[in-house]
């Protein structure tokens, strides 16, 4: 049984910075963090491969980070730079679905059998 919490979203100006956690119990892999928009599908921001490779979406590169805390079973996404189109619900989900290269372009469905039940997160102009 996998559960996940997700936290550390939040209001912030354009140019801020955030970094979310995803405190997770039970045995997790392939994970990542996926964000969601009124009106929009679910798109992958950042996720973390069973090899310990990061895929990032092009939007976000050299802004946003993924990392995992092995010891404290807790996955992170730390946000510079914020953009207002950064805004959205941001989940955390394991045990992801796909080729990652494909699920961060926004395109494909996004599936995942264990997801927490999001943060948001805001940036104002």
């Amino acid at each position: 049984q996998v559960q996940l919490q997700e936290s550390g979203g939040g209001s912030v100006q354009a140019g801020g910075s955030l970094r979310l956690s995803c405190s997770a119990s039970g045995y997790t892999f392939n994970m990542g963090w996926i964000r969601q928009t009124p009106g929009k599908e679910r798109e992958g921001v950042a996720i973390l491969d069973s090899d310990g490779s990061a895929t990032y979406a092009e939007s976000v590169k050299g802004r946003f980070t993924i990392s995992q805390d092995n010891a404290k079973n807790t996955l992170y996404l730390q946000m510079h730079s914020l953009k207002p189109e950064d805004t959205g619900t941001y989940y955390c989900a394991a045990d992801l679905a796909g080729d990652p290269a494909l699920l961060v372009t926004g395109t494909v469905e996004v599936a995942a059998n264990y997801w927490g039940q999001g943060t948001q997160v805001t940036v104002s102009s």
